[in-house]
């Protein structure tokens, strides 16, 4: 062990289990190494459990960076997008917003703008075309 204090503790807890085990001790004359073996198998108990739980940590901090990383390009691609709607004709930005942000069908949509359903379908087809050569 690399620590007097995690040597200490597995000293303690091997003692532990050595008096309340010493009774299923068969022959006297083995208990230095009936012993001995109760620490081992305690110091390499603690080493895999030491070394679960950095496998744990280190594909923990993998998946924070990931998704750190997708969630930067995520917001870019939104900027993008945000910017590139500014940029649309007001007529075309309506659409847009109506269609996918409001969730309006063809039909309401041509209402609300007092305009025929294949206006409304026009000026969706060509608002997305802009936004697709814009965001390229």
């Amino acid at each position: 062990m690399n620590s007097s204090v995690v040597a200490k503790d597995i000293a303690q807890e091997s003692w532990g289990v050595i008096i309340n085990k010493l009774n299923t001790l068969e022959d006297a004359n083995k208990f230095k190494s009936w012993a001995i073996q109760i620490v081992k198998r305690k110091a390499l108990d603690y080493l895999r459990k030491k070394q679960r739980q950095t496998k744990h940590i280190t594909f923990y901090k993998e998946d924070v960076e990931i998704e750190e990383e997708f969630q930067g390009s995520v917001n870019e691609k939104k900027d993008k997008l945000s910017k590139a709607i500014k940029e649309l004709k007001i007529a075309h930005q309506q659409v847009i917003r109506l269609f996918y942000v409001e969730e309006r069908s063809l039909t309401e949509i041509s209402e609300l703008l007092k305009v025929s359903v294949s206006t409304v379908k026009s000026r969706l087809f060509h608002a997305r075309e802009k936004l697709k050569n814009t965001i390229k």
